[in-house]
């Protein structure tokens, strides 16, 4: 025993919990089993044929409401004044034809809520050719075509009765089987029928008078005179003739037997039976006599075993799982108190071999988190030194040579209000670049600024390229980050005009939604096998760049600052030009 307990001490989590719950599983079935063939089984057709005798009232006794309700339905419309003139009237004028239909529809409203608590459908037809339902979906045919039925014949001949039956015909094929109450309207004073009533109900609708009675094996059939299953719980049943189940529920309606003991659909059955005479129906309960017997067990002393074995097991289980989960709930208690700043919660590895792979996984985790929160921040670190880096790049320091030299040309040739303009389109630039980069500035500052670059250009090279602006008026508040624009403006100029000699590069920006886009478009040369990032040809003189920043760098920088969905874009066809899209978040400050 001492060995055996030893080798159960050495398992896993898992086969230790899988061992207890086969042995729970085997004792309760063998007990189980032991008490069931054991136990006393009496007389049990006796038994339940009382029980069922009492449920079979029951179920008589819904039936019979129902009917009530329907021969209220039947008096009602039988009746009214206004349903007969609307049913035997000839042709009138619109007037009073609408009349009479609004007299009919607010008594067949009021007719309706008698069966308000049942889910029936009300259709009457008139000699006229007129008709009404309170719902089309259970008659779906002409009134010719119902004056043509079975139901409605059989109705004609026997006007002062209620006829139950099942409706069917093509139009239903395929859908729920109907139950159909037909009733002949006949007029008192003349003995004349004028009308049919129709209170139609669906097989499923009609199943719940008594399908709160069948069980598994214990089951109802509702049977016409003709031998013919109308309803009943096991649907595969339902439509079938069982002639044999007919003449059992004759017999025990004639001679009054409480059950009768009897082979049905293939299986050794007790059947007890009432009638509806209302109806025309027998309500037929057939009992699987092997399942039944099955059934037939002492449940106090079941439920008294049960209840031991299963207290048993729980003590059995809780005893064994305490012990072999202590270590798992202790490293459970150690992981909650972690805290996001805590990653140093290493937790000692002991106990089972599961809660020792979990404490080392655990411990392992640790460490790895640590080391990505390292490379995180260090990731980050770089990051943000790029775009610093990109931001507060150093005016290029041939720009201010070439420019001031451009100035000095001018103030010789004694052009010194080109000069001033030259000087005073540097010194915007100069105070745009140099003042904190991290601010943001106005689309209308901005454009500025880009006028005094281009003014600078034209300065030192000459008009050939031109520069146009568009800003809409609504645009102009909206903010930007600084030198966002510039860049592209600059390979524009310098890139985008090598095999042409004159062109136009156009700046727009507007509103696009909660968007604000900014455009540069040149009608320059084009750009080869372009991508989005830094694909322009490079500059054959550095000398001639403004600054070091770069489109991708824009691209990065956006994206950074607002997400995903801003940045850059890029299209060109050799030849035609190139056109530059910046998406931007809406900023007012």
């Amino acid at each position: 025993m001492k060995k055996w307990m030893n080798q159960l001490s050495r398992l896993g989590l898992f086969p230790k919990l899988f061992l207890v719950m086969v042995v729970s599983i085997v004792l309760v079935s063998v007990l189980i089993l032991w008490t069931t063939i054991h136990m006393s089984t009496n007389l049990f057709t006796e038994t339940f044929s009382i029980t069922n005798s009492k449920v079979l009232n029951q179920i008589k006794t819904n039936f019979e409401s129902f009917n009530e309700a329907i021969a209220a339905v039947s008096n009602n419309v039988t009746q009214s004044g206004s349903i007969r003139g609307f049913l035997s009237e000839g042709d009138a004028d619109s007037l009073t034809m609408a009349k009479s239909f609004y007299n009919m529809r607010e008594t067949m409203d009021r007719i309706q809520s008698i069966t308000e608590s049942y889910e029936v459908g009300i259709t009457i037809i008139g000699i006229n050719g007129r008709s009404y339902s309170t719902n089309r979906a259970h008659l779906q045919l002409s009134v010719d075509e119902l004056k043509q039925e079975p139901i409605t014949m059989e109705a004609a001949e026997t006007p002062s009765r209620l006829i139950f039956d099942v409706y069917q015909n093509e139009a239903t094929l395929g859908s729920q089987q109907m139950i159909s109450a037909t009733k002949a309207l006949t007029d008192r004073t003349r003995s004349r029928i004028y009308g049919t009533l129709y209170v139609t109900m669906r097989e499923d609708i009609f199943r719940q008078f008594y399908s709160s009675f069948t069980s598994r094996g214990n089951d109802v059939v509702i049977m016409n005179e003709k031998g013919e299953i109308v309803s009943s719980n096991r649907e595969d049943w339902i439509g079938t003739t069982q002639l044999d189940l007919l003449s059992y529920a004759r017999d025990m309606n004639n001679n009054s037997p409480r059950s009768i003991n009897a082979r049905v659909m293939d299986q050794d059955s007790v059947v007890l039976s009432e009638y509806l005479p209302f109806y025309r129906f027998y309500i037929v309960n057939v009992v699987d006599k092997d399942l039944a017997m099955g059934q037939l067990i002492d449940m106090k002393t079941v439920a008294l075993i049960c209840a031991a074995i299963v207290v048993g097991a729980l003590i059995l289980v809780f005893l064994i799982t305490s012990q072999i989960t202590k270590s798992l709930r202790r490293l459970v208690k150690q992981m909650s108190n972690i805290t996001k700043s805590d990653l140093d919660n290493y937790i000692p590895v002991s106990g089972s071999y599961e809660s020792r792979q979990l404490g080392h996984a655990y411990n392992y985790m640790l460490d790895e988190l640590h080391d990505y929160v390292d490379q995180l921040v260090q990731t980050q670190h770089e990051q943000r030194n790029a775009e610093l880096a990109a931001l507060q790049s150093q005016i290029n320091p041939h720009f201010l040579y070439n420019t001031l030299a451009s100035v000095k040309v001018l103030v010789q040739q004694g052009n010194k209000d080109r000069a001033a303009e030259t000087i005073n389109a540097l010194i915007g630039l100069l105070q745009n670049t140099i003042s904190d980069v991290s601010q943001t500035v106005t689309v209308e500052q901005e454009v500025e600024n880009l006028k005094n670059y281009v003014f600078i250009n034209h300065v030192r090279y000459g008009g050939r390229i031109k520069a146009a602006f568009y800003v809409a008026p609504d645009c102009t508040h909206y903010h930007v980050p600084k030198l966002v624009i510039q860049p592209f403006i600059e390979n524009a100029f310098f890139h985008g005009f090598i095999k042409k000699e004159t062109g136009t590069i156009h700046v727009m920006v507007s509103r696009a939604g909660e968007s604000l886009i900014c455009e540069i478009m040149d009608n320059g040369d084009g750009i080869e096998g372009l991508v989005m990032g830094e694909t322009l040809p490079n500059p054959k003189n550095n000398r001639q760049l403004f600054s070091g920043i770069g489109i991708r760098n824009v691209h990065d920088r956006i994206e950074l600052l607002y997400g995903s969905p801003y940045g850059v874009t890029i299209m060109s066809k050799v030849g035609e030009g190139t056109r530059v899209t910046v998406t931007l978040p809406l900023i007012t400050s």
